[in-house]
């Protein structure tokens, strides 16, 4: 069979397409976009900066975020970058695979489930942390989704889930981390 010109550029343009070039990198600026959601320190603001340097390496989620009361906070990607009810309208946390909530780590959880980051007095919260389920490309690429940072500590899936749906006792769904107190949307830079 004779392939068309036609059909070998496309060919050609969608393998150019696909191999990625990397490192690849992504920034997200958090912030309350616009309607602060479900109560707590509503001021909290800064970046979160990925990279991904091979297609089978795991992604490094760098932030640097203030304004938050100190101790710790539930730090998720979640399914959308949908702002337009503020943080609320992210949806719920990125699991393309179906998982429960967990741990960063654990062989059960979220794609999207980070842990929790640590804010000092001064309620600024800097560091790192690596996942192998987060990437820039592909079919589970997170850009185009959203980073949130909760008023809450995330109890990794491992406190109360009596009440499914119910915000507080949702464990195995949200780490019971409470209300959204920044976001924003994971850019390909």
């Amino acid at each position: 069979m004779i392939e068309s010109a036609e059909f070998k550029a496309l060919t050609l343009l969608r393998v150019s397409c696909d191999a990625a070039s990397y490192p690849l990198t992504a920034t997200c600026t958090v912030g309350p976009n616009g309607k602060p959601c479900e109560g707590g320190a509503d001021g909290a603001t800064g970046t979160v900066s990925f990279k991904q340097d091979c297609a089978d390496c795991p992604t490094t989620v760098a932030y640097d975020i203030s304004g938050m009361t100190e101790g710790k906070h539930g730090f998720h990607i979640h399914e959308k970058a949908d702002f337009s009810n503020g943080c609320k309208s992210a949806g719920p946390h990125w699991n393309p695979h179906g998982k429960t909530h967990g741990n960063l780590g654990d062989v059960v959880c979220h794609a999207g489930d980070l842990g929790n980051i640590s804010a000092d007095s001064a309620g600024v919260a800097t560091g790192s942390v690596e996942s192998s389920l987060v990437k820039l490309d592909g079919e589970f690429s997170v850009v185009g989704r959203s980073v949130m940072v909760h008023a809450d500590a995330d109890d990794l899936g491992q406190g109360d889930h009596s009440e499914p749906g119910t915000n507080g006792k949702t464990s195995q769904t949200t780490g019971n981390a409470g209300g959204r107190i920044a976001c924003g949307d994971i850019v390909l830079q």
